[in-house]
């Protein structure tokens, strides 16, 4: 059994949570969301709280357990509160604007690119440079924040490109400082 998967889930104020078929409903202030459970997985809502169980003890029943119990958490978690990732954009002449539900990044190309903001998904530039992603599903937010740092990821040798906020990005020496060295 994991070990996760053995503490129920508490629910905060406002979430409601409905359990039909295998279907798990968590609607809260943030939006609504839905998730399917395994066969072999059962959740129960009693008194404020969700408890998820494994219904066989099989090594897939197991992990299974687990991962429902950690979907759970993240639906109860993202209606209530919400999850945020936070991009930087490093480079002259980089920029991005929000043009109705596309997101225009402009990162050194001669082409332009838009990216399309799902529906679930809010999107803030402040300052050009810095792009703020929002939403109550904490899969769709890393999901489309890794498509927008995948346009420019940031290289080693400058350091342009896209990046998260709390990421370091580990910079290498270049031919300059190679040929420095020697002399």
């Amino acid at each position: 059994m994991s070990r996760k998967g053995k503490m129920p889930i508490d629910l905060p104020k406002g979430v409601v949570v409905t359990i039909k078929d295998g279907l798990v409903s968590v609607k809260g202030p943030k939006g609504t969301l839905q998730l399917h459970l395994p066969a072999s997985i059962s959740a129960i809502c009693e008194a404020n709280r969700v408890v998820v169980s494994a219904d066989q003890e099989t090594t897939d029943a197991n992990r299974l357990h687990g991962l429902a119990w950690a979907l759970v958490d993240n639906m109860v978690k993202g209606t209530s509160i919400g999850y945020e990732k936070k991009l930087e954009m490093v480079g002259v002449g980089y920029r991005a604007a929000v043009q109705g539900n596309v997101l225009d990044v402009q990162v050194g190309f001669s082409h332009p690119t838009h990216i399309q903001i799902p529906k679930d998904i809010n999107v803030k530039v402040e300052k050009n440079t810095l792009i703020t992603i929002s939403g109550c599903d904490k899969q769709a937010v890393g999901q489309f924040a890794a498509e927008v740092r995948a346009k420019r990821p940031p290289e080693p040798y400058q350091g342009k490109g896209i990046r998260y906020s709390d990421e370091h990005v580990r910079r290498k020496a270049g031919k300059a400082a190679k040929t420095a060295k020697k002399a």
